[in-house]
């Protein structure tokens, strides 16, 4: 019998991949080498500048930065973290900020210009409120995880942490700051839980975050791989089902039919935002 492949792997620890980490979800063919990393976008760049992982959790955005920029990296849609955003947009809960409308000219902080969540932020501000992310002033921590990427004129390196920044008033709003009490803030689309249940009512679209990518040379060697993968990963999301309280359920379906108008959606926004020369089908980004 062959040896199993083992894969030097990257993942949060999820619920829904907890059987992969215990062994209560293996394989006869593939084992995992779990490398802990935290936070876990650290291990995105690592992925995407070093190669240093066979598997990892990735952002979307980046791995269409990656493969924009010719990396040998491929996505799997066993996807691993998803929500909606329209609430990720916050500002102090004393500003006067009346509302989208009220954005352009302000300055926004957000941990990276290509940060996922700040992408689908945008590209909501954009599409359904009419507000052009090129009106503000972008203000990051970092850089983009694929170092070829240069940030765009409209973004500015902050000299402080965006905590610090938000607090003392400047910066305007803030894309997914942690650090803050929910005492200090309030969103910036008003009802924006409900505003995010209406816009999934009109498009069907449950935004999807982070997904799987591996290295592509495997595929080439080992042409059974995205298949075994795909119904680990599954078999791992299924198990939490049987729990009181399933964190996964229905609401990480995998697959690319499944998830094709959340990754082409996002990829559309990524272009328009300048993170990629073009648009990219989901095809084109995933293996399965």
């Amino acid at each position: 019998m062959a040896a199993k492949l083992t894969l030097r792997t990257a993942i949060a620890p999820y619920p829904h991949v907890r059987g992969l980490r215990d062994g209560t979800v293996s394989s006869s063919r593939v084992s995992f080498e779990f490398v802990e990393v935290e936070p876990i976008t650290r291990a995105f760049r690592r992925m995407a500048r070093t190669l240093e992982f066979d598997l990892c959790e990735m952002a979307v955005t980046t791995l269409a930065q990656a493969i924009a920029y010719r990396k040998p990296i491929v996505g799997l849609s066993a996807v691993l973290m998803r929500g909606f955003h329209h609430n990720a947009l916050v500002c102090p809960r004393e500003s006067r900020l009346g509302g989208p409308a009220d954005l352009p000219g302000r300055r926004i902080g957000v941990r990276a210009w290509s940060q996922t969540t700040g992408v689908w932020v945008r590209g909501i501000l954009q599409h359904e409120y009419g507000v052009d992310p090129e009106t503000m002033t972008w203000i990051t921590e970092e850089d983009a995880h694929v170092a070829e990427y240069t940030d765009p004129p409209i973004v500015e390196r902050a000299n402080e942490p965006l905590t610090v920044m938000f607090r003392a008033g400047r910066i305007d709003a803030a894309v997914a700051l942690r650090g803050l009490a929910s005492g200090e803030t309030r969103t910036v689309i008003p009802d924006a839980n409900r505003e995010a249940a209406r816009w999934f009512r009109a498009s069907g679209i449950y935004p999807v975050n982070h997904a799987l990518a591996l290295r592509r040379p495997l595929l080439d060697d080992y042409p059974w791989l995205v298949g075994e993968l795909m119904a680990l990963f599954t078999a791992s999301r299924d198990a939490v089902r049987t729990e009181p309280d399933p964190t996964a359920g229905e609401t990480l379906p995998y697959g690319l039919d499944a998830n094709r108008r959340s990754i082409e959606t996002l990829s559309r926004f990524a272009a328009e935002q300048g993170l990629t020369s073009r648009e990219y089908s989901a095809e084109e980004l995933f293996a399965g």
